[in-house]
């Protein structure tokens, strides 16, 4: 579904990142006060994110094709470590799939960038590689920045205060909406979760389903009309490594008709490795993550 406008507001605000991720102070005069986020992924089943733009409370929950309330997978509160709800593979397959079920939610992204605090990193995790997702994700975030107001003078100046140095430009606002430093923060790996996976309340089966769905839906992608005829090139992409042949992997695909946003746009200049390497990974059939690990 496509983002809400309430979400799309708050996402452009630094602020409220800084709330989310680090509750580093409190929003002024929230609207609203309570958000819904819900993430279609397949067959029926999401992901919801509840939050509480007061307190900082968020609730993750899992919705299942015959429920009208979704499941808690964890519950998260200023003070308090994230719930290990997610694994980290389980959130990019997700991730992944509601990028290519909708176009306005590209992958690493918005969904990375709300969900990845729920899947803290474990042993059996690339660091390397979920912080360079993490980071991406974050670096996405984007707002439209007003033209920077012109510096000169009015009218023409006299000759001896011509020269630009005498009317110095501001400097122009940044489009991103999370600073650098802030980035690096908010990627530091979490120093304590809390594991919720074992109770007798988590629905395990529920995200076990997903999982297996999300994953079918993802290999079925390589089978389906423009994409088989380029599996090959494809193929030869993932195993070099080499992601110069990714213009030639689009023009196979514009010229064969492929009008889907989320390919086309993970493979256009300027090429966004990351972007690239999960979509050639994907029309490969490659392994998840393997040509990503070659460009982190």
């Amino acid at each position: 579904m496509p983002v809400s406008a309430a979400l799309r507001r708050l996402s452009e605000d630094p602020r409220f990142w800084s709330f989310l991720l680090v509750h580093d102070g409190a929003l002024p005069d929230p609207d609203p006060v309570e958000l819904r986020v819900s993430l279609p992924v397949t067959g029926g089943y999401g992901l919801v994110l509840d939050l509480d733009l007061v307190t900082g409370e968020q609730t993750l929950g899992l919705r299942e094709p015959a429920s009208s309330e979704p499941v808690q997978l964890g519950w998260a509160a200023p003070g308090r470590p994230y719930p290990a709800a997610l694994r980290w593979h389980e959130l990019e397959l997700c991730a992944r799939v509601i990028a290519l079920e909708d176009p306005t939610l590209p992958h690493p992204g918005l969904v990375v960038a709300l969900l990845s605090p729920f899947a803290p990193l474990t042993d059996d995790d690339d660091e390397g590689a979920v912080a360079a997702v993490r980071e991406a994700a974050y670096r996405s975030l984007r707002r439209e920045v007003p033209p920077a107001a012109p510096a000169g003078p009015e009218q023409a100046p006299l000759p001896l205060f011509a020269a630009e140095d005498w009317w110095p430009q501001p400097p122009a606002p940044s489009p991103q909406v999370i600073d650098e430093a802030a980035v690096a923060a908010y990627t530091t790996p979490a120093q304590s979760r809390l594991e919720v996976r074992g109770g007798s309340r988590f629905p395990a089966d529920g995200l076990a389903e997903l999982v297996r769905q999300a994953a079918q839906r993802l290999s079925r992608l390589p089978e389906e009309q423009w994409y088989a005829e380029v599996q090959p090139l494809a193929r030869h992409i993932a195993d070099t490594g080499d992601l110069r042949p990714v213009h030639d992997l689009l023009g196979v695909l514009t010229e064969a008709g492929c009008d889907h946003p989320t390919v086309l746009d993970a493979l256009s200049e300027p090429l966004v490795p990351i972007e690239a390497c999960w979509m050639v990974e994907t029309l490969a059939g490659a392994l998840p993550g393997s040509l990503l690990r070659r460009h982190v």
